[in-house]
């Protein structure tokens, strides 16, 4: 899911990629989607884009001269779970395009499109920011740190510190991965009270007379839980930067991009779905990775799973002397039979078709089927049963009908 970075490497995106364009025309929405349609159409526009937490600005403004005048207009998206933009040529459309942009150039005409496979994101018209949500923890620190420590008193903060870290009215930017690398960094479990793991941080103060370089120093040395909530954002920002803005968010690990642009995220991640990791459900069905013990307020009567490498887990061969060697069927074709060595091992049941794989679970043949399969083999046919009521034949006694 889009966290605050990915939201500020979108617009940063946005940015680049108009710069120099020229759009025209109308917005164009996909019948599919739910959102508002824009109503905006002009015969020269420019489009710019700023970031805030987990939404994004974007702003449609006429050029001089451009008809119909008309003032500009701003939509402030949320991404959802799978949103993001991507630049592509107006005749190949990326699939679910759900909003798009259209340039003025015909060769080759492209489209700004905000794609979103799964459907979650959100336009809303008019450009404000939504209320409810706090400073942005990376373009607004200082307000950021001063909102928390002043509201500890609310009722948010009664709940486990990684539950606190994802509501978004004091932490503006956080998603899943973020508070498991932040919580992991400071070696905090993450379903310790949030109060007192924020409340120590209001009564931290530096010597005065240490210079602001030291300062600063001691700072960027042992970084607390607030000010990792920066931190740690600003260093996914600027991985996405050394990879480029050759994807659709931005940043160059996509994991829409495949396996190669998408390990440099996952060689940056500590914690989150790393193997040796422990993860749980909190309270709102969300995964929490960690290490060590979950803390006090863990859900009751829950179990945390442990994520095995590739390389440790068993495999079925694993813990035997002497692994049997891999059998496999042999060719149906005629060349390949006659070139067939002579078997050794012990007779089989005539199977045809058949081959048994040792690796797979030994599936028993049930009812009828398996009964003939035993008389062929044995040659003994199975006693029928009798009911319960029927007289033996060992006692010589009929019934008269």
């Amino acid at each position: 899911m889009p966290e605050g970075p990915e939201l500020h490497l979108a617009s940063r995106f946005v940015n680049q990629a108009c710069r120099g364009l020229v759009f025209c025309g109308a917005v164009e929405k996909s019948p599919v989607s739910r959102n508002p349609e824009v109503p905006f159409e002009s015969s020269a526009y420019c489009i710019s884009s700023m970031a805030r937490g987990k939404e994004l600005r974007l702003t449609l403004s006429p050029l001089p001269g451009a008809l119909p005048v008309r003032e500009p207009l701003a939509l402030v998206f949320r991404f959802g779970m799978t949103g993001s933009f991507q630049l592509a040529p107006a005749e190949a459309l990326p699939p679910h395009a759900h909003l798009r942009f259209y340039t003025a150039s015909a060769a080759p005409r492209l489209a700004l499109c905000f794609v979103d496979i799964r459907r979650f994101g959100r336009w809303d018209l008019g450009g404000e920011w939504q209320p409810d949500r706090g400073p942005c923890v990376l373009l607004e620190y200082e307000q950021f740190r001063e909102n928390v420590l002043r509201n500890l008193a609310d009722k948010a903060f009664n709940r486990p510190i990684c539950e606190a870290l994802l509501n978004q009215r004091f932490f503006n930017g956080i998603g899943n991965y973020l508070r498991a690398e932040i919580l992991f960094r400071l070696r905090i479990p993450p379903f310790e009270k949030a109060r007192t793991v924020l409340e120590a941080l209001q009564h931290q103060r530096l010597n005065p007379e240490l210079t602001l370089s030291q300062k600063i120093r001691i700072k960027l040395q042992n970084p607390d839980l607030l000010e990792l909530c920066h931190l740690v954002p600003k260093e996914v920002v600027q991985l996405g930067e050394a990879e480029g803005t050759k994807t659709a968010w931005g940043k160059g690990y996509g994991p829409e991009q495949g396996e190669e642009d998408f390990a440099a995220f996952r060689a940056w991640l500590q914690c989150y779905n790393v193997p040796g990791m422990s993860s749980l459900r909190d309270h709102n069905g969300r995964t929490i990775w960690f290490q060590g013990d979950p803390g006090p307020l863990a859900p009751k009567g829950s179990k945390f799973r442990k994520k095995k490498s590739q390389e440790t887990l068993p495999g079925p061969m694993d813990g035997m002397e002497c692994p049997p060697p891999l059998i496999k069927g042999p060719s149906k074709t005629p060349g390949a039979q006659r070139d067939l060595p002579e078997m050794t091992t012990a007779p089989q049941p005539d199977r045809p078709g058949l081959q048994h794989d040792p690796e797979a679970p030994i599936v028993l043949e049930k009812g009828r089927r398996r009964r003939r399969r035993q008389q062929a083999t044995t040659g003994r046919r199975r006693a029928r049963k009798r009911k319960a009521d029927s007289p033996s034949e060992e006692s010589g006694v009929t019934t008269a009908s």
